[in-house]
């Protein structure tokens, strides 16, 4: 139920005055007369709220800021009423939630009478002390049980940035395929993948190999391309934008064969990865080239039955990349590997090229079984651009 505005009533203006003359009684008694009146009028239920804290009758004003609430959720005098009252009786828990709800419910402060500006940034001001305090407790009293917050497993760790607001929770957002059960992890760590190492040490051939062919315009394509059988998307103005490009030398699936003759080293790194094969449309290994002052806007990936690795090979000052709510750099020679179904996002803040080796590779969760079920399935989703449907 919303709020009901109704003409200014009679009681209402008798007992606003009895408010104001300091005559709480009178002005309870005028506002007990106009619920009864008006039993769905928000404002009604405030004004004997504000009555009954003027004669310390606790029980009544929280039950009349209860219908307020059910009548006008985002009321938000009666919420910082509720929060100044859990405060005062040391429910630190209760009034953090109210002084929050007054936080995210108000509209923007320039919208807002100066009073009721003030008291929103007074809610504000609560919540952070809240917040630091409560953070205090739980280091104090993990401290106490033998714990050190500071140190231990990252999961931990992340689970307690988490608990206290600092990051925010993402999960499996495929756009195309989601596979239940699938652990949601942002990035994975290269030591998990044995077969990772052989790879990194052939950086710096496949790094002479990008070179020779990274001042040739023509041999990249824009890694977000027009497709007249789609809408157009103009992805943060990368469509058909050579800012974020692309070398394929294997696209959809299928190797390229002019590109891969050109980088033979590459080639022959790629063959112990694991590749996510699905016919038609998997793997892509390429070079991803991110030239100065580009930035990929935060986006996610087709399917979580995959992963996607960059091996970095040129990497300036200034480039950043975001999966979910973790940043990591770059290091050259030194595999990143991440969900992509999982919303990341990456940027060149240099005046230089940055340039990674990408290629996908199964998730290591998914039996061989289910990855050639994925396959066949995905495969005949593929197929179906080609051609009608058929019973």
């Amino acid at each position: 139920m919303t709020r009901t505005l109704q003409p200014q009533h009679p009681l209402a203006t008798a007992g606003a005055e009895a408010l104001r003359q300091g005559d709480a009684p009178q002005a309870r008694r005028f506002f007990d007369q106009l619920v009864g009146a008006r039993p769905d009028d928000a404002s009604a239920w405030f004004g004997l709220a504000v009555a009954c804290r003027g004669v310390a009758d606790v029980a009544a004003q929280l039950h009349a800021l209860d219908q307020v609430l059910a009548a006008d959720p985002g009321h938000l005098p009666a919420l910082l009423m509720k929060a100044d009252h859990f405060d005062a009786a040391g429910d630190a828990r209760a009034a953090a939630a109210y002084y929050r709800a007054v936080v995210a419910r108000a509209p923007d402060l320039e919208r807002l009478p100066l009073d009721l500006r003030a008291e929103v940034n007074r809610a504000k001001a609560k919540c952070t002390l809240f917040s630091q305090q409560f953070e205090a407790h739980l280091r104090r009293e993990l401290t106490k049980a033998g714990f050190d917050p500071d140190t231990g497993s990252g999961r931990f760790g992340e689970s307690l940035e988490l608990l206290l607001g600092r990051k925010e929770v993402y999960l499996q957002a495929p756009t195309a395929y989601y596979f239940p059960g699938l652990p949601q992890r942002q990035f994975y760590e290269r030591e998990e993948f044995p077969w990772l190492a052989a790879l990194e040490a052939k950086t710096e051939l496949i790094r002479d190999e990008l070179l020779a062919i990274a001042s040739d315009d023509r041999a990249f394509e824009p890694y977000v391309r027009s497709n007249s059988n789609r809408p157009p998307n103009d992805f943060a103005g990368l469509l058909d934008n050579l800012d974020w490009s692309a070398f394929y030398l294997i696209k959809d699936g299928a190797e390229v064969a002019e590109n891969a003759a050109r980088c033979p080293a590459t080639m022959a790194a790629m063959r112990a990865a694991p590749l996510a094969a699905i016919p038609g449309q998997t793997p892509a290994v390429l070079f991803s080239l991110l030239r100065p002052g580009a930035r990929i806007p935060p986006h996610t990936g087709m399917f979580n039955t995959r992963l996607i690795c960059h091996l970095p090979l040129i990497v300036p000052e200034g480039c950043g990349f975001r999966v979910g709510n973790a940043v990591r750099p770059w290091v050259e020679g030194q595999c990143l590997i991440f969900d992509d179904s999982i919303e990341h996002e990456a940027w060149n803040n240099s005046d230089q090229l940055r340039a990674v080796l990408l290629f996908e590779i199964w998730r290591p969760e998914l039996t061989t079984d289910e990855r050639e079920r994925i396959a066949a399935l995905l495969a005949t989703v593929g197929s179906l651009r080609k051609g009608p449907l058929t019973a």
